[in-house]
């Protein structure tokens, strides 16, 4: 009781509640801007982060992230256009229930959502993060060699596109992360005799190239289409008008959306986008009027709202107890945790007691703080949605400069962030998905080191790496991830068989 009246007390204080209410607006205004991510939002806080202690600076990420996940449905339910990704699975019953003159009530369906999806998420983080921790001490490198592994596995598996392209993104980041003096034996390895490479790439420079500086080169490359919207009328009427009853209504489907985003959440690389489309499908799959999805219908639109809001909070699951990042936006909170001189991981929760239970306060500020701004963004639509792309993109430029530059006040940074800005753009443009890269230069140290370490102490038998019960049970994880794809397709290809030889005896019997 007393690490949570503490924690509490590091949040409820004037400089954290205005941070707070700040970074809700700014959320709120990046999401509501069609094309503009919530990984974008983070990413563009992380320079104003730098002379803030561990506490308002999470609480500006955390606040943004989720501001930004239910603001980026204004668009989509007024012109079509998915705000961010996690809306695009329901962004076409969202806009056709606008054309009903349902828009208000629709955003009013979507704001309830996400807000009870946060709670739910926070409370869940809240229950099971300090266990986990405890279980995860009995880690030695081995177990941590294949948590570090399985996260890959994950992020290659879950990531949208082909297992190939999400493969070849996580290599480039295991590749990206070995750049600077080797853990062992301390020679600089890819760095061109260029010092300010010794210690690495730095990974805040990485992060604002890939999710901002790609950004801006496809809202620039897009501009003609981006920058003319269809117009909108002002609409009036009430935000919550049958939102009550909807819920009712639709009350397991909420609660289906939730835990799908638990789950999800908790998988490395998967994603609020990720949880918003596997809600939507089993929704519909489930629902007693499956047709009417695509129609105009708000079934879909209730679970995959609560499942997006659950996933955002749920991935820090693993990024508090593992320091293994459960999506993008929680890698960039470990990388500021990394600055602010914290280490994720389970000693967090016996040595920084406090301060967890601060973020902990943080996740349910942060949610209810959603339903005030929410109602808001929705009665100023209108306004959000007429912010021109020609004016942001130059406003977006000069914060990732600053920002690259202000974390070494070096050029080198700068650099780091073009590049990374355009190697971005190119992986986007060929269909190769960011996650698994950004996983790979968060995770490559951790299994460098720990592969390094486990072979020092198994004095190179690979058989000890599976020597210990948990070790083992985390390389089975590994396997059966690798192998249950193969099983379900063999599967499916028994049934088709199965089904044609059955048809080809009828036939016969006939």
């Amino acid at each position: 009781m007393h690490e949570i009246l503490s924690g509490m007390a590091l949040v409820f204080n004037a400089e954290v509640l205005l941070v707070v209410l700040a970074s809700a607006v700014f959320g709120v205004f990046v999401g509501a801007v069609p094309g503009l991510t919530a990984t974008l939002a983070v990413a563009l806080l992380v320079p104003v982060t730098f002379h803030m202690d561990a506490i308002p600076a999470i609480a500006a990420i955390v606040t943004s992230s989720a501001m930004a996940i239910f603001s980026g449905d204004i668009p989509g339910v007024y012109l079509n256009i998915p705000g961010t990704p996690s809306s695009a699975a329901y962004v076409s019953d969202a806009y056709k229930l606008n054309k009903q003159g349902k828009s208000r009530q629709t955003l009013g369906v979507m704001l309830v959502c996400s807000v009870i999806g946060g709670v739910v998420g926070a409370t869940m983080l809240m229950l099971v993060a300090p266990t986990l921790a405890e279980f995860a001490l009995n880690f030695s490198s081995f177990e941590y060699f294949w948590l570090a592994v399985l996260g890959l596995s994950c992020a290659a598996f879950i990531a949208s596109g082909s297992l190939a392209k999400s493969l070849l993104s996580m290599m480039l980041g295991l590749f990206v992360s070995t750049i600077g003096l080797d853990i062992i034996t301390g020679t600089p390895r890819f760095t061109f005799d260029v010092p300010d490479l010794l210690a690495g790439v730095n990974f805040i420079p990485v992060m604002i190239g890939f999710f901002a500086i790609s950004e801006v080169m496809f809202l620039y490359r897009n501009l003609d289409r981006t920058n003319t919207l269809t117009a909108m009328q002002r609409e009036t009427g009430a935000v919550f008008t049958g939102v009550w009853a909807t819920i009712r209504k639709y009350w397991y489907g909420l609660t289906r959306g939730s835990t799908i985003g638990l789950v999800t959440g908790v998988l490395p690389g998967a994603g609020a986008d990720v949880a918003a489309w596997i809600a939507y499908g089993i929704s519909k799959r489930r629902s007693k009027q499956p047709e009417k999805f695509g129609t105009g219908h708000v079934e879909g639109i209730v679970d995959a709202s609560s499942a997006n809001n659950t996933s955002v909070i749920s991935a820090y699951v693993p990024a508090l107890v593992f320091g293994i990042p459960g999506d993008s936006i929680t890698a960039i909170v470990i990388g500021v945790l990394y600055v602010k001189g914290i280490n994720p991981g389970p000693t967090i929760f016996s040595g920084e007691s406090a301060l967890v239970y601060g973020l902990f306060t943080i996740f349910f500020i942060a949610n209810l703080v959603l339903l005030p701004v929410g109602y808001m963004a929705i009665r100023l639509a209108y306004v959000l949605n007429r912010v021109s792309i020609r004016v942001l993109m130059p406003i977006i430029l000069c914060f990732c400069i600053v920002g690259a530059f202000a974390i070494n006040n070096t050029a080198m940074d700068l650099w780091i962030m073009l590049v990374a800005g355009v190697v971005g753009y190119i992986m986007i443009s060929a269909g190769i998905p960011l996650a698994p890269a950004i996983l790979g230069l968060v995770l490559g140290n951790t299994l460098e080191s720990s592969f390094m370490s486990s072979m020092l102490k198994a004095n190179g038998n690979l058989l000890d790496f599976v020597a210990r019960p948990l070790s083992a049970t985390l390389a089975s994880f590994v396997v059966l991830i690798f192998v249950f794809p193969l099983l379900l397709r063999w599967i499916k290809r028994y049934r088709e068989v199965a089904a044609t030889n059955h048809l080809t005896a009828q036939k016969n019997h006939h």
